[in-house]
Parts: C-alpha cells; sequence; structure tokens
C-alpha cells in the first residue's frame, strides 16, 4: 500500500506496491530522475530515465494524465527529504499530478529487496528482442559471411534500419537507409526479385533482429537474415564501414502500399492489434480514465508536411527501440496513426507483444492531416524570472578575451545538455548541469551578475529560483536563450570548455560513432546475451512472442 510521507501530498511506497502494479498491470509511471549516465549503469527493467533537470519540460508531454500514478526513484544515497527523487515529487506535485509517491531508498532498496537491476537504456525493447530471437530463432549470417556475398557481388539487397543519421555516420557497405518501421512498406521496391536475399542491419541487435522478423512475419517472398551483431559484430571482424553515405528508400507505387498494407494487417492482428474509430480517439483525448498516447508512426518529414493535432511524430522503428523515452507510464493506451495502413500496423504488432494496450486508428475523416510542423510539446508555464535580451548581454560582454570573467560584467552559466554546449555556446559561458548545481557551485567563478542560458530559454526559466537561491548576485534568464543569440547573428564557441559539471546527462553507447573500444562493444554484446535470463529473473514484463 501506497503510504504518506514527511512531506505533504507525496506518498511513499516500496519494492512490493511497484511490483504487485507491473505484475497486475495496473498503470504506473515508474521514473528514475538520476541522469542517463547513472540510470544506466543500474535500473529497475521498467524504470524509465525522467531526470530531474527537465521534469517541468517532459512532465505534460510524457504524463497526459494528471492523476496517474507516479514513483520517482533516485540512488537512494542520502536523507529522503534532500533527496532527487522526492525533490522530483514535489515539482510534479506543483506541476498538478495527484498520486505522487518516493521509492523509499532508491535503487539499493529495489536490489535488497531482491530486485532485478539492469544496465544500459532502452532495456525494455532490447530485453524483447533477444527473446523475440531465442522464440523464432531469427536467421542471421556473421559479419564475414555479409562480406563475402559483397565481395562476390552475389544479389543481396542491404538494408539498415536505423535512424538516418546514424546510418550517415557509419554503415555497411552497399547498405541503404530503410528505418524498421518502413521495412515492409518499402522492401518489394528495394528487392523487386523473390530471389533477392535481403539482409538487415543496425548498430547492434535489437533493431535487426526485429527489422528481420517483420519481413518474415509479413510473409515477403525473398529469403531474410539479419547481420549478426551489427555494425559492432562488422568492427570486431576487422571489417571497414562506410561514412557518410546517403542511399534512401524510395517512394512506392500504389500496389505495393495495397500489398504491405495487407500483409502489416495480418500481421497486427496475429499479435491481438485492437483497431479504433475516430470517435474513439476523440473520447480519449480527455485523459479522464486512462492514460492514452497519441503517435504518427510516419517518418518526421512527413509529419510536419501534415499531421492530426493531439499526435506525436514517433518513427515506428524507433518507437520499438525507445517506447518508454515517449510513453513512461507502463500500462497505458497507446493509440498509433498513419497514411497507408503498413507503418501503425506493424509497429503495433510489436507493441502488443511487449504487452502494450495499443489500438490502430482507422475509418478517418476527411482532412484530418491538416496540422503542419513539427510537433511541439506541451511545456509547464514558465514562472516570472528577472531577464536579459540578447542585445543587452552582447553590450555587456566586454574585456580583451573571451574568457576574461573579471571584465565582464555578466558570468554567463549554461544549462544546455553537454552535447548541445560542446556544439555551440556563448563565449565564455560556464556548463553546469541543473541537476548538479549544488555541487558544482565552488567551482562557479564569481561574478557581480550572473545570466542562466539554455538553448531556447525555456529551463533557464524553470531554474533560476532554485539557482539564484545559491548564488550571492543577482540572476537573469537570457530571452530567447542560445538561439536568439545565434539568429542574432553573434558568434558561438565550440568545444568542451570551462566544463564545471560532469557529463553524466548523457550515456555513451558503445555502438554509437566510429570510436568506440573493442572491448566495450563485446561486453555489450555479451551483455545483451544475458537479458532472456535476466528477464526470466525479474518477471514483470507480460511479453508474448507470437
Amino acid at each position: 500500500m501506497f503510504r504518506p510521507s514527511p512531506i505533504d501530498a507525496v506518498q511513499m511506497c516500496d519494492y512490493q506496491d511497484v511490483r504487485s502494479a507491473l505484475l497486475e498491470k495496473r498503470e504506473v509511471a515508474f521514473l528514475d530522475v538520476r541522469e542517463e549516465d547513472p540510470h544506466a549503469q543500474a535500473h529497475p527493467l521498467f524504470a524509465a530515465n525522467f531526470p530531474l533537470s527537465r521534469v517541468e519540460l517532459d512532465a505534460y508531454s510524457k504524463l497526459p494524465r494528471r492523476d496517474v500514478q507516479i514513483v520517482t526513484l533516485d540512488e537512494g544515497d542520502v536523507d529522503l527529504l534532500e533527496s532527487d527523487a522526492m525533490l522530483a515529487a514535489r515539482r510534479l506535485v506543483a506541476l498538478g499530478f495527484s498520486r505522487v509517491a518516493v521509492f523509499a531508498g532508491g535503487v539499493r532498496a529495489w536490489q535488497a529487496a531482491g530486485g532485478e537491476l539492469f544496465r544500459d537504456v532502452n532495456v525494455p525493447s532490447k530485453s524483447f528482442g533477444e527473446l523475440v530471437e531465442a522464440k523464432r530463432h531469427t536467421p542471421s549470417l556473421s559479419a564475414p559471411e555479409v562480406k563475402a556475398l559483397i565481395d562476390q557481388q552475389a544479389d543481396v539487397v542491404i538494408v539498415d534500419v536505423r535512424r538516418y543519421d546514424e546510418y550517415n555516420t557509419m554503415s555497411i557497405p552497399t547498405a541503404t537507409s530503410c528505418p524498421g518501421a518502413e521495412l515492409v512498406l518499402r522492401i518489394a521496391e528495394l528487392a523487386p526479385r523473390p530471389e533477392t536475399q535481403v539482409i538487415v542491419n543496425c548498430a547492434g541487435r535489437t533493431r535487426s533482429i526485429i527489422g528481420t522478423q517483420s519481413l518474415i512475419n509479413a510473409g515477403i517472398p525473398n529469403k531474410v537474415s539479419a547481420l549478426r551483431n551489427g555494425t559492432i559484430g562488422w568492427t570486431l571482424a576487422g571489417q571497414a564501414l562506410d561514412k557518410g553515405e546517403t542511399r534512401k528508400f524510395k517512394e512506392v507505387s500504389e500496389q505495393t502500399m495495397q500489398t504491405a498494407a495487407a500483409r502489416a494487417r495480418s500481421v497486427a492482428e496475429r499479435a491481438g492489434v485492437k483497431r479504433a474509430a475516430w470517435p474513439d480517439a476523440q473520447a480519449w483525448r480527455s485523459q479522464s480514465e486512462r492514460t492514452t498516447y497519441f503517435f504518427d508512426a510516419r517518418t518526421p518529414e512527413e509529419f510536419a508536411a501534415g499531421h492530426i493535432a493531439g499526435f506525436r511524430s514517433t518513427p515506428g522503428g524507433q518507437l520499438v527501440q525507445e517506447t518508454e523515452m515517449v510513453a513512461p507510464v507502463r500500462g497505458a493506451r497507446i493509440v498509433l496513426v498513419d497514411t497507408d495502413g503498413v507503418r501503425a500496423n506493424m509497429t503495433a504488432s510489436w507493441l502488443a507483444q511487449m504487452a502494450w494496450d495499443v489500438y490502430v486508428l482507422t475509418e478517418l475523416p476527411a482532412g484530418v492531416f491538416s496540422e503542419t510542423g513539427p510537433w511541439v510539446p506541451e511545456c509547464a508555464m514558465l514562472p516570472l524570472a528577472p531577464a536579459i535580451t540578447v542585445a543587452e548581454l552582447a553590450a555587456a560582454s566586454v574585456g580583451d578575451a573571451a574568457h576574461d570573467v573579471a571584465a565582464k560584467k555578466f558570468l554567463v552559466i549554461d544549462l544546455s545538455k553537454r552535447a548541445q554546449y560542446v556544439q555551440g555556446h556563448i563565449p565564455g559561458a560556464q556548463y553546469v548541469l541543473r541537476s548538479q548545481f549544488k555541487q558544482a557551485l565552488s567551482r562557479v567563478p564569481n561574478a557581480s551578475a550572473y545570466v542562466l542560458v539554455c538553448p531556447d530559454g525555456m529551463l533557464s526559466g524553470y531554474a533560476h529560483a532554485e539557482i539564484a537561491a545559491v548564488l550571492q548576485a543577482p540572476v537573469s534568464v537570457l530571452t530567447g536563450g542560445t538561439q536568439a543569440w545565434k539568429a542574432a547573428g553573434l558568434a558561438l564557441e565550440k568545444g568542451a570548455t570551462a566544463l564545471l559539471s560532469e557529463p553524466i546527462d548523457r550515456y555513451k553507447r558503445p555502438y554509437e560513432g566510429t570510436d568506440a573500444p573493442r572491448e566495450a562493444m563485446q561486453a555489450y554484446l555479451d551483455w545483451e546475451f544475458g537479458l532472456v535470463a535476466q528477464l526470466g529473473v525479474d518477471g514483470t514484463h507480460h511479453f508474448e512472442v507470437v
């Protein structure tokens, strides 16, 4: 049972409370409020990463029902009243959430109670992918076998199912970019001859397993295999990857689309996917009884050209890979839509097997794809805070050098994600992670006044009150953030300069980039191989492979 805590409107809970909710498929948002790197080191299976530093930015879009049961989790290494989990809970209550609890003792208490801990990110999807391979014996070829086929100029087509930017960074020679949800729709025109062998790859294992099994489940006539261990396996075999390739899938004919739609619908029905009509979706928008997520499974470009109001752009392959990043409420309802009857159905078929209550929206009225532009998340209202314009800050930024702090009227503190900061920040800015500000306080240079910046000014506005309370000087927020500074034609500085916080907001995946150590890549594969056993120990997943 959830119990009162020392803080009004915040409850306490423990291992049995959360485990019971998961086993009974009750809605629960189990939120690990640590930054991504500590989260990736060890966390419960369905603890979604929900960093304390971004609560106001993410809460309304990721937790659409205000009375959903929320449980916040942290490391468990400090006094409850001073903990990040309690601070996150109090912020959520202030945002209007009515059922918020803190997990007593954090990750340490979960493990002490016998709970299984998992490493890395997107673990539910990755463990499910391993379960699919174990149950369905998804065919695969080793890197040397695929290299031999390429060298022989065999009749093969290699499709890379990652995001396009990942493909562009590094790819298997001759591969074409075709992100996961696009496969069943596009494959007939990428490999029009039934005799052509299709090879599916990703960086590691999950997306290639799911992609390969998608084509098999859909009954395409071609022989299909995954590239075993993806670009990691390719690299460990001592084989060279291409860089900067731009091959993409093409548009398909009406006949190809209709055939693919029939295949996808059949797969979805076998998986138990439900259908929703337009009136259903309209009623569910109220979020009155169930948490409902509305996702558009098409490409971001198609979404921007025309989409249904209230739907979020979540390309299907990535949604299966990263479900908890956009839908942290386990037990919620998911509604998917597309314009072809393929991508939503194929995506839904996998989500249903991952124990989501998933619907595909059908029988749409004419003209509903009328909204244009990118998805814009709903965010909490910005509190009032002293502001400074780009022109005012630029005029005050005097001194012989960008880093001459003593000669400046203002010291700029940048709260961006570290990757954003490194790509470009206001000259002389100091990088501090919001959730680690108190720890970094002793390293913040003394100044007569401070300016908080972030990409668009939002995070700075949310953080102003707490930071101003610990700095012994006036603190302002830069209106429009770094984007406004850049739009004014002012120079940005690049590089990892003046880092006052450790870069724990991003976990370095062993499969990304081109410089991962071989030991890290092999350790990652070894970890993936052990996920099925961990699923069995945990016992809360309800996965069902069809």
